[in-house]
């Protein structure tokens, strides 16, 4: 079979994108500008005030004869409506959930399609961690979770317009299909403009763990230091060795994790790792605000990868995940300096000073019965997985 998806570097032009109003009114106007077709691919798809909006856009776009594909998660996205789903269907809408090997009302068996991906005409895409609800949104009163997405333009929109197509089809390649249009699209950038970027994907039926090999580079090539900022950060066995080694190289890594969480148990087993991390000279920040969702990494001010991916062994086995690994050395530096004003301005750092006193022998024992918890919970999805390795 021809491989369809290259995984080597090429020149895009790229922006950070954060989350709530500058996320959602450039989708907006990506949506509003279409003029051939759109994918659109999340895990949670809520029909909330954001979500209409979104779906207005595209029922405006779908009058203008734009050809739109949405494909929601099975699991997360469940509650959507069949009236929902319908009106898209009449709007002339292509609507999928994806589908796991079994389940039921009580019951999900199989990989969640976990990754955030929207490709506008292939010409622009957006990659990154936020779903399509009002929590990433700028609402009243309601200030949205933190996250990230990276918003590109260049030949790489084709191999995630062709990612789009597979994805959609349940990965069955049709090989008289053509899949996505070039338009002899001729991306004319400044030099100062141009980064190298490539695509990264874990899913384990499909023999791909890139994201992790990404990050096998990262703590093993890393000079100065490693930057993370992670929404459930739990990492096995593997990654611990890897931040060992960087560790012991001199290599200064910073953590910047949930203060709040929407999974609370999952926040608790997170914090059992402090007393390792922090013995291992670990800084930990835990950021204030509000919740906590983005997954990012920057090193040595030279390379970023940004997503959909968590550093825990669901997302290295069990979820289909996606991230864009970038190189270019001001866009890093400007990535730095982001999470340097998060740290600075809305974290509180957790020192083993402060954590010895607020660790009290209660909270102790919740956060290790949380962290068994989850480790029996991710031996029990992935185990089999892991032996596909």
């Amino acid at each position: 079979m021809k491989k369809l998806i290259n995984t080597t570097f090429t020149e895009n032009k790229i922006q950070l994108i954060r989350s709530g109003k500058p996320y959602f009114d450039l989708l907006l106007k990506l949506i509003n500008d279409s003029t051939e077709s759109i994918h659109i691919q999340t895990y949670i798809f809520n029909d909330d005030e954001t979500g209409k909006s979104i779906v207005n856009a595209l029922k405006i776009a779908a009058s203008k004869k734009v050809k739109i594909y949405l494909l929601v998660d099975g699991y997360a996205s469940k509650n959507l409506s069949e009236i929902f789903i319908e009106n898209l269907k009449k709007e002339k809408i292509e609507f999928r959930f994806f589908k796991p090997f079994f389940k039921n009302n009580n019951f999900y068996f199989g990989r969640r399609l976990h990754h955030k991906m929207i490709v506008i005409d292939t010409k622009y895409a957006i990659v990154g961690g936020l779903n399509i609800a009002d929590r990433y949104n700028d609402c009243p009163n309601i200030k949205a979770w933190l996250d990230f997405a990276i918003f590109v333009e260049g030949p790489i929109v084709k191999e995630l317009c062709v990612l789009c197509w597979k994805t959609w089809n349940g990965f069955k390649v049709n090989k008289n299909q053509e899949y996505c249009k070039e338009n002899n699209i001729l991306f004319n950038f400044n030099e100062d403009e141009i980064a190298l970027c490539r695509i990264r994907r874990n899913d384990w039926v499909r023999t791909k763990n890139e994201i992790s090999t990404t990050y096998k580079e990262i703590f093993n090539n890393a000079e100065k230091q490693i930057t993370i900022i992670c929404s459930y950060f739990l990492p096995g066995r593997k990654i611990r060795k890897l931040l060992r080694f960087a560790l012991k190289k001199g290599v200064k890594v910073r953590l910047i994790l949930a203060s709040q969480s929407d999974v609370k148990i999952a926040k608790s087993a997170e914090r059992w790792m402090y007393d390792w991390l922090l013995r291992k000279n670990v800084e930990i920040y835990e950021y204030q605000p509000t919740v906590l969702h983005a997954k990012m990494c920057v090193v040595d001010e030279k390379l970023v990868t940004i997503g959909s991916y968590n550093i825990n062994n669901i997302s290295a086995y069990a979820s289909i995940e996606l991230n864009i690994d970038i190189k270019k050395a001001n866009f890093a530096k400007d990535v730095t300096q982001t999470l340097d004003a998060i740290i600075e301005e809305d974290c509180i750092q957790v020192t083993n000073e402060v954590y010895q006193k607020t660790n009290t022998i209660f909270k102790q024992l919740y956060h290790w019965v949380s962290y068994k918890i989850f480790r029996i919970s991710f031996f029990l999805c992935t185990f089999y997985f892991k032996q596909r390795e």
